[in-house]
Order: structure tokens, then sequence, then C-alpha cells
């Protein structure tokens, strides 16, 4: 017996998938509250009055995968007042001086005549081929993203892609085996390479390995095709525009945990994770000790590993998981745009809708070797000459982000590290590096740099201080193959688990699957957490059927 009370679990971050993991555990009847540093709950999946009369992101903007999760069904979160706008256009890239603009619909027919428009018919057939093969992989991915990540649920997960490759092996075992190898080659291939073997134009390259590089490594590294081939699945669920900004998603998730029962409390910085005699004391700097059967840190994995050291846990695995998990030094940058106008594209065609392309993804790039000089400077610790951009224009779809006649722009540029060379300050070059993101646009539209009536620059030494990203990392730790699926954040942690302090569970961008809007760590820790609490709660046996999606998310 204890003295105090002990609730069934805390959360420590109330980024959006520690917010999901605690409705997870709400839902199901359990006693869970969220402990936040911040004063403004969401993370990176927050939105802000930057400028007066403008909502402005704090992270990220477009949600493309979460949108195709069971989490928002599951929580029914459009019952708690989440409305997502359909993103169509998905993706443009601009013209060249040579060929016209290629946009991505929602509608793969009316891609293809882009594609064909600017890059040729073979491309455009070979792009409607590419979908096909690709859509059932990219869901296969998904699935995987959605369940913990073990050697026998990633066979399952893909071991039904054989029909999506060919072989000239014959024979029952040498033909599956030989389409199985393909598809291992397929997935474990660059993206860049998967795109020269598709494609012949650079141009249709460039966009789609811009699309890919949004997970953060560049597309010449192993196993990165897998990130371009989610692309074919945007032609079933485009990406979405919370009405209202990113941080809707955040609001509906609050108020989806407090009616049913849990709280958020914010300015509540954690301090220790400490054992309390059978369960687990979280230590905030509040200086109120909250206490609980289960501790979800869905925070950075080092912030959780420091954590862990004030509470007394074993320093020498703490050391050795510090030393063999990659931060990386940033990504890139972001730059939030108050204008008169959205910028203005040339050659547009004639049969966009109102909007235009500015529900889409703006992919500023259009030859690959912009995106490999970019990542090169970052990589010995410079700024690229012309940054990697991607704009997006989303008060074209949602009136309620700026004041009427105006307009928010924002643009996201990789890569930019977060320690410069040479002993540069981040004060010292944010300026500078911000006018070359502007410029990008101007490139391609002229005019709109006189448009721009206030700037706010998210530097990567600004995302560290202002979201807790260590290392200026939007995706927490490296997204390489080395650290994805049963290594993430490390071998020993991969199970969301921490090997040694049972009852202490993870979540967040740092462990599987990783960054971008996903839910799935979340869902995957609440659900763990369930399982862990049904002694507590009679007859509860849901942790029996912990991973199963439901046929409607298995046949998206």
């Amino acid at each position: 017996m204890t003295g105090h009370p002990v609730a069934d679990a805390i959360v420590v971050g109330a980024g959006h998938n520690g917010l999901v993991a605690a409705a997870y555990l709400a839902r199901a009847g359990r006693s869970v509250s969220v402990v936040e540093r911040d004063t403004i709950p969401g993370g990176a999946v927050s939105t802000v009055e930057r400028f007066p009369g403008y909502r402005v992101d704090r992270g990220s903007s477009a949600h493309l995968m979460i949108r195709h999760s069971p989490v928002l069904d599951e929580l029914a979160l459009a019952d708690a007042g989440l409305t997502y706008l359909d993103c169509d256009p998905w993706a443009f890239c601009p013209a060249t001086d040579t060929a016209g603009p290629i946009v991505f619909r929602t509608d793969l027919d009316a891609t293809c005549a882009s594609i064909e428009g600017a890059c040729g018919r073979a491309d455009a057939d070979a792009y409607r081929a590419f979908v096909a093969t690709w859509a059932p992989r990219a869901r296969a991915l998904m699935r995987s993203f959605y369940e913990p990540a073990t050697p026998g649920r990633f066979t399952r997960a893909f071991g039904g892609l054989g029909p999506t490759a060919t072989t000239a092996r014959t024979g029952l075992f040498g033909a599956r085996s030989g389409r199985m190898m393909s598809v291992t080659q397929d997935l474990m291939s660059s993206g860049d390479a998967l795109l020269d073997r598709w494609f012949g134009s650079e141009h249709l390259k460039a966009a789609l390995a811009w699309f890919g590089a949004q997970s953060g490594p560049p597309m010449s590294a192993p196993a990165t095709a897998p990130m371009i081939g989610f692309a074919a699945l945007m032609h079933q669920i485009p990406p979405g525009r919370a009405v209202g900004g990113s941080g809707a998603l955040t609001d509906a998730l609050v108020r989806r945990l407090t009616g049913d029962g849990g709280e958020v409390i914010t300015g509540a910085a954690a301090t220790s994770i400490s054992r309390c005699g059978d369960h687990w004391r979280v230590d905030t700097a509040d200086g109120a000790p909250r206490c609980a059967d289960t501790v979800i840190s869905a925070c950075h994995i080092l912030a959780t590993l420091d954590l862990l050291a004030a509470g007394g846990f074993d320093p020498e695995a703490l050391a050795r998981w510090r030393r063999q998990i990659i931060v990386g030094s940033g990504i890139g940058m972001a730059v939030r745009l108050a204008t008169r106008k959205l910028p203005e594209y040339r050659d547009l065609p004639a049969d966009l809708p109102a909007h235009g392309v500015h529900s889409a993804l703006g992919l500023l790039v259009t030859d690959r070797d912009h995106l490999r000089r970019a990542q090169t400077a970052a990589a010995v610790g410079e700024l690229p000459d012309r940054p990697a951009c991607v704009a997006m224009g989303f008060s074209g779809i949602d009136p309620t982000l700026s004041p009427p006649g105006h307009h928010l722009v924002n643009l996201w540029a990789q890569w930019h590290p977060r320690h410069l060379a040479n002993g540069t300050g981040w004060d010292e070059v944010s300026a500078t590096a911000a006018d070359a993101m502007v410029a990008e646009v101007e490139r391609h539209a002229p005019g709109f740099a006189d448009a721009i009536e206030l700037r706010h620059v998210q530097n990567p030494q600004a995302l560290e201080s202002e979201l807790a990203l260590i290392g200026g990392n939007i995706m927490h730790v490296e997204m390489t193959i080395d650290q994805m699926f049963m290594l993430r954040p490390h071998p020993d942690l991969s199970g969301h688990e921490v090997p040694g302090a049972d009852g202490i569970l993870l979540a967040g961008a740092s462990t599987h699957p990783g960054g971008g809007v996903t839910g799935a760590s979340g869902r995957i820790a609440g659900k763990a957490a369930i399982a862990r609490s049904s002694g507590r709660h009679n007859g509860d046996r849901r942790g029996r059927r912990l991973w199963r999606l439901s046929p409607r998310h298995l046949a998206r």
C-alpha cells in the first residue's frame, strides 16, 4: 500500500504523440496526466498568434501520414472538433526554362496529364505504373508504422508484396523467392536509384526526390526509396490541412483527453523519473511529485535518459545509449511570412481550382543537383548557396489563418546545420539564410518578396530552444536505416520500453516509426500502457488484441 495517489499513467511531454498516448488511456477509462515543460501543448504540432491576427504554426504545417492511420477514427477526433481540408493539388514543382510546371493532383489521370505536358508521355506512363507498384508497398509500410517494430511483425507487413515485383526465376519456390528479393532490393534502394530506374525526366525526379527528402535523409542514402514511394498513397488520401492551423490536431486531442477524464499540466517540466516503491514517480519543476504505475516518456530520447539519470538509473547503460544514438546536426529551418499576396508562379495551367496550387507542397527544386549541393554544404557546417525550399500558402484554402486581404506563407528549407563551421553563430547568419529562402520563392514567383510585411525566422538554434528539438533535428534522431524500425532509437530501446525499468514506456519522434505527424508511437505506447494496467481493471483484456488494425485501415 502507498500513502499517496498512484495513477495508471503519467505522460511526460505533450507533443502530439504524448497526447495520443494519453487519449487512448483516458478513453479506456485509465487515470492519466500529461506534464509538459512548455506553456503550450502540442510541441511541433502547435499554432500561435505569431503576428497580430495570424495563426502561425510553430512546427509542422501539412499532415500526411496521420490521415492514413487508425488514430483519427479510434479517438473520434472529428467529434472533438478536428476538421481537415484536402490538399488538392497536393504537390507542385515549378516550371523551368524548357518545361512547364508539374502539378500533382489527387486524381491520378490529372497528375499524369500534367507530367506528360512537362516531361513527356513516357514519364507519364511510368508514373502511373510507379503508383500501381508502390501503393501496396506504401500501405504495408504504414501498417508497420502502427505496430511495434519486431522481426515477426515486419515480415508479416511486407511478406505479401511479392506480386508487386517481377522475376525471371521459375518454379513455385524460385518465382516466389525471386519476387521477394526484388521487392527487398527496391525497399533497400536509395531514392535516387529508384528514380533513375523509373523515370527519364530530371524535372520529375527532382520533384519526387524533394518530396521524399522531407523525411530528413538525402535521397542518396540507402533505404530511402520508400520515402519516395509514399507519394503513391497521396492519390488515395492527400495531405490534410487542419482548419485553424496544425495545432488544431493538438486542440482536438486535448479536448478528447480531458473530456474522457485526463488532464494536461503545462509549465511543469519533468526533472526526474525514479522508483517509488512498486511504482514510478515523476518529479516536476512545479514542485508537485506525481506517481503512477506506468510512465510514458514522449519527449526527446536524450531528455528521457537525463530524467532516468536524475532518478538513479544505471549510468553505464545510459552512457552507452547516449554514445550510440545519432542525433545529427539539424535538418533545416523555417521562415513564417505575413504577406499581402500569395506567390504567383508562372505558367500554371488554367484548369486549377480557385486556390491554384496553394493547397500544395510547393517543391521548389527542379534538379537533384540542387539538393545535393545543399546537403553537401550542411555536411561541412556551411549554409547552402541556394537552399532547397518547400513553400506552403495554406491561407489560400483556410482564410482563418490571416486577416482579410492578407496571407500567411510558410517556408521550410533543407539542409541547415545546427552547428556552423568556424565557430559561426546562428545570430550572425540567420537573416542571410532567411533571405536566401525568400530568394528561392522569388526565383519562381517574381514580385513575391515585395509583398512580405512581417517575418519570423526559426533557424536550427531557435527550433532547439523553443521546441526542445536537440540539435535542431525535427526528427529527434537521424532517420537513416541504422536507426529505423527494430533499431530506433537503439536496439535496446526499440520495443518502446527501457530494459531494467519495467513500467517506463517510450513514445515520440525518437522512437519507431520516427518523425512526422503520425500519432503512431503514441498509439503503440498508449495501448501498451492499457495492457499493463489491465490487472488493476478487472475484465479488461484489450492487450491481447493490441495491434490489430481494422479491416478498413488494412485496405487503405
